[in-house]
């Protein structure tokens, strides 16, 4: 099956599945996932990736069940979407972002691609809200992040995460 088409049927999985997003959110969920998933796809990332990255907050937000996941998109997908969905027995926002990224950190360059695709499209998002608390939240994600990437983790998404901590600091 192309990417193109698993792509379509990710969003369509998202779309029947992720809540409804209300005025005021910090984000609109469905948009965001999009976002990351087209960021990914327009820079020729993996199939992997991309529907990884599509799907990343499918666990998190929806009722789609890892089995599932992993029947429609399989177990490498499965792997990587689990690599970056958030543990919310842990309270502390700052805990339980040292948790996930080491997590993604653990899992691999790809997870560690994705997490970068989600905070990337976190910071364009809530700079244009003009949002100060989430670019916070967004520049302690990037500071873990970069503290704890081995060096052999190269990518050219982390340096442009890197930008975006510069300019806010």
């Amino acid at each position: 099956m192309s990417l193109g088409v698993e792509f379509e049927k990710a969003v369509r999985l998202l779309v029947k599945y992720l809540p409804v997003s209300e005025e005021g959110s910090r984000k609109p969920i469905l948009f965001h996932n999009l976002r990351v998933g087209v960021y990914l796809y327009e820079n020729n990332y993996s199939r992997d990736i991309v529907l990884a990255g599509l799907l990343h907050d499918a666990l998190e937000w929806s009722g789609f069940d890892e089995e599932s996941l992993e029947h429609e998109f399989g177990f490498e997908v499965l792997r990587l979407v689990k690599a970056n969905t958030k543990d919310d027995s842990i309270i502390d926002r700052v805990q339980k972002t040292k948790e996930l990224i080491r997590r993604c950190i653990d899992s691999g360059q790809e997870a560690m691609v994705i997490k970068a695709a989600d905070v990337l499209d976190s910071f364009k998002w809530y700079s244009a809200q003009n949002n100060l608390g989430e670019i916070d939240y967004c520049l302690r994600n990037t500071k873990e992040f970069l503290n704890y990437r081995p060096e052999n983790f190269n990518d050219k998404i982390f340096d442009e995460l890197k930008k975006w901590q510069e300019k806010f600091l």
